[in-house]
């Protein structure tokens, strides 16, 4: 069985990845760095050995007998030795020797010196130069020059002769090639290291680099598993790398936002489904009582007056049920949306004391309380501040006894809110039910609230009323004691949240 190989868009892929092109770029930039450390090397280790080189050679030439020139013919004064007399100079065999004067003439000792290249020579123009130089300036220089033979000589002239006598250029040259493969060895040695760090470079780095990216490996694998019905999961944020646990924080923060957006979404949806079958049972219940009234009317009780008239009164009570609940959410539709309220200046101590004559007369036998302080005011439409009111009181009419019962309406100025609060001393509403208690057809006691009438819309209306003034309504209750309802309303007409 043969493995597949990978096709030509299985190595592209292969090429993408980052830990390939980290391994490849750093492998290229340690490479281009080492290149250059070459290149440098090669450069100032060739200097530092041409300049010992001819200072060794200069060295040479300070040190030569002066038997030896007084020996050549080309020195001033020299020649007297010649013959039997004459002993060569031993040299390096690759070493030159050789004289040149201002007449312009050269004379290689290529013979005293036993050498076996002939020395390089420069122009007659070059050595005069070279001459009207103190002879302190051609201390330490050199210069490559080709030999007869063709190789590369590196040269240096010593300017000598007699103080006051004539001046003689005195040179000295040796092949450079053994000097370059010194370099050239010194060279191969630093490659076969660079070769070695570099191999040891992939062997070491290839596991750190693997380690490196586990943490961006560990983001990718959470980011699969993260979809919309996964927005729970969260991305390690303590991997130990700082701009990868940053990153971690910025999506667990947009998957935050993400997951309390779909939370609010599925919550609206559920409080919709919620809505809508409340009010389909609201409107379902008055709606069968009605139907049921017309069969028995039809199968003959219409033709008993008594009958006939109790049902059509019964039906009459049913129809007033489907037409407030009806208006209740049409309400409450237009406080959903955009609100309109005809505000204005209201003295809220004369509200109260206008509809009190109406709270008697709902309160019934109840004893009501109204402790009003003058003169406070605020900016909001009279008909849905007294609707709110109304719907508290008619709350606290139906949690209360008909003959014990007791109602406390009170009104205050706090900072810069009115505050009123309609109090009662019916059984209070349990700890479980206060988070609900604004809720859309929520009751605590149904029965209780059915019997009068009630659909369950009037405390949100109440509190989507207070809202759209810029205010609030509240509740605390204690059971057994009874409740209070709080509505706060704001001085001036900047906070209402509706258009006026």
């Amino acid at each position: 069985m043969t493995g597949r190989r990978p096709g030509r868009k299985g190595r592209f892929r292969s090429l993408r990845s980052l830990r390939k092109q980290l391994l490849a770029a750093s492998l290229l930039i340690l490479s281009v760095l080492l290149i250059l450390i070459g290149i440098l090397q090669y450069v100032l280790m060739r200097d530092v050995i041409y300049t010992n080189r001819a200072e060794v050679m200069e060295a040479q030439l300070r040190s030569l007998p002066v038997e030896f020139l007084l020996n050549n013919p080309g020195w001033p004064g020299g020649g007297r030795h010649q013959g039997s007399d004459r002993w060569p100079l031993m040299l390096d065999a690759r070493a030159t020797l050789a004289l040149y004067s201002p007449d312009g003439s050269f004379r290689d000792l290529q013979e005293e010196t036993l050498s076996t290249t002939s020395a390089p020579r420069m122009s007659n123009r070059e050595y005069n130069r070279l001459l009207m130089l103190p002879p302190g300036k051609l201390a330490g220089n050199y210069q490559l020059l080709p030999a007869g033979d063709g190789s590369e000589h590196l040269v240096i002239v010593m300017n000598s002769g007699r103080p006051g006598g004539t001046r003689m250029l005195l040179q000295m040259s040796t092949e450079t090639g053994p000097l370059r493969e010194v370099i050239l060895r010194q060279l191969l040695v630093f490659g076969g290291l660079s070769a070695a760090a570099l191999l040891a470079g992939v062997l070491l780095y290839l596991p750190a680099l693997r380690r490196t990216l586990i943490p961006l490996s560990n983001m990718g694998k959470t980011a699969r598993v993260i979809d919309a019905g996964k927005l729970d999961v969260r991305f390690p944020d303590g991997q130990g790398q700082l701009e990868i646990d940053r990153l971690a924080r910025s999506f667990n923060g947009m998957l935050e936002r993400l997951e309390r957006s779909f939370q609010a979404e599925r919550e609206a949806k559920e409080q919709m489904r919620r809505f809508a079958a409340d009010a389909s049972h609201e409107l379902r219940t008055p709606l069968t009582s009605i139907y049921g009234f017309l069969e028995v009317l039809l199968r003959g009780a219409a033709d008993n007056r008594e009958q006939l008239y109790s049902a059509l009164h019964s039906m009459h009570g049913e129809a007033k049920r489907i037409n407030q609940l009806v208006e209740d959410l049409l309400l409450l539709a237009r406080m959903d949306s955009a609100p309109q309220m005809q505000t204005r200046e209201l003295p809220l101590d004369g509200l109260i004391g206008d509809m009190q004559p109406q709270l008697r007369v709902l309160a019934g036998s109840r004893r009501v309380v109204f402790d009003i302080a003058p003169g406070v005011q605020c900016h909001a439409d009279p008909d849905r501040i007294r609707q709110v009111l109304l719907n508290l009181f008619h709350n606290a009419v139906q949690h209360t006894d008909a003959d014990t019962g007791m109602i406390r309406v009170s009104l205050r100025a706090r900072e810069d809110m009115a505050e009123l609060a309609v109090k009662d001393n019916g059984p209070g509403i349990a700890a479980e039910h206060l988070p609900h208690i604004f809720d859309r057809f929520y009751r605590s006691d149904a029965s209780r609230t059915r019997k009068y009438g009630g659909s369950g819309l009037g405390l949100s209306i109440a509190k989507s009323i207070a809202q759209a003034h810029g205010g609030a309504l509240t509740v605390s209750s204690t059971p057994g004691e009874g409740s209070v309802f709080t509505l706060t309303l704001p001085y001036h007409p900047d906070s209402l949240r509706g258009g006026s």
